[in-house]
C-alpha cells in the first residue's frame, strides 16, 4: 500500500494519478467524501459523493480501512476495494491526509510506504491553490492555514519528495515505488528461485 500525502496544492494527486496510469498492477483507492464534487469531477473516478448520512452509515458499518474530517468534509478509504486488489495481487495508492496516512500504518505497518510531497515554498502553494481556481477564496484561506499544520508532520513519513519541478518530482516517485516493489519481503517468491539456483549444476 503506497500512501501519498500533502497540503492542498503541493501537487499529490497530480503525482498520483500519472503514477497509477503509468503502472498497470498499481490500483487508486477512490475515497469517499461528504464534499461537494468541483467542476470536472466525475463520481467513482475522483471521489465517491456521498451524503453526510450514508457517510455516517458507512462508518457504522466499519466500511472504511481509515477515515478523517478535512476542511470540514468528511473522507474514508472504502476498505472492501482494497483489500480485493491487494488478494489479487494489485498494489494500492491512497491519495490521503495525513490523519489516514497514519491510521493505515497503525494497522498495517509493513506493507505500507508513506510518501510526503511538499511544495517549494508556501509562496508557490497560495499561488498554486489561487490558480486551479477550485475554492472560493475563504476556503484557500482555510486550506494554506490548515498547511502549516499539515507540513508539520513530514516526519512521520518513510520518504519526502519537494515538488518543484513535476516531472523530477514525478521520476523520484516513480523510483520509491520500484525499489519498494523490489524488497526482498515484498517477494516471497524468490526463496523458492534462488534455491532452484543452488540445486543447479554446471
Amino acid at each position: 500500500m503506497l500512501v501519498i500525502s500533502s497540503p492542498s496544492g503541493a501537487g499529490k494527486t497530480s503525482l498520483s494519478r500519472r503514477l497509477v496510469a503509468d503502472h498497470a498492477d498499481l490500483e487508486l483507492s477512490v475515497s469517499a467524501t461528504t464534499r461537494e464534487p468541483r467542476r470536472g469531477e466525475q463520481d467513482g473516478r475522483e471521489y465517491h459523493f456521498v451524503t453526510p448520512d450514508r457517510f455516517e452509515e458507512m462508518v457504522r458499518e466499519d466500511a472504511f480501512l481509515e477515515w478523517a474530517e478535512v476542511h470540514e468534509n468528511r473522507y474514508g478509504s472504502p476498505r472492501a476495494p482494497v483489500f480485493e486488489a491487494l488478494e489479487a495481487g494489485r498494489d494500492v495508492l491512497f491519495d490521503i491526509d495525513w490523519q489516514g496516512a497514519m491510521a493505515i500504518a497503525a494497522a498495517a505497518s509493513e506493507d505500507v510506504v508513506r510518501v510526503f510531497i511538499l511544495p517549494p515554498s508556501m509562496a508557490d502553494l497560495a499561488r498554486r491553490l489561487h490558480a486551479r481556481a477550485q475554492d472560493a477564496d475563504d476556503v484557500i484561506l482555510r486550506r494554506l492555514g490548515r498547511s502549516y499544520g499539515e507540513i508539520r508532520m513530514w516526519a512521520e513519513y518513510d520518504y519526502v519528495i519537494i515538488n518543484d519541478d513535476f516531472d523530477l518530482a514525478y521520476a523520484d516517485l516513480a523510483h520509491i515505488y520500484h525499489a519498494e516493489r523490489l524488497r526482498r519481503q515484498r517477494n516471497p517468491w524468490l526463496k523458492g528461485f534462488v534455491q532452484t539456483l543452488l540445486d543447479e549444476t554446471l
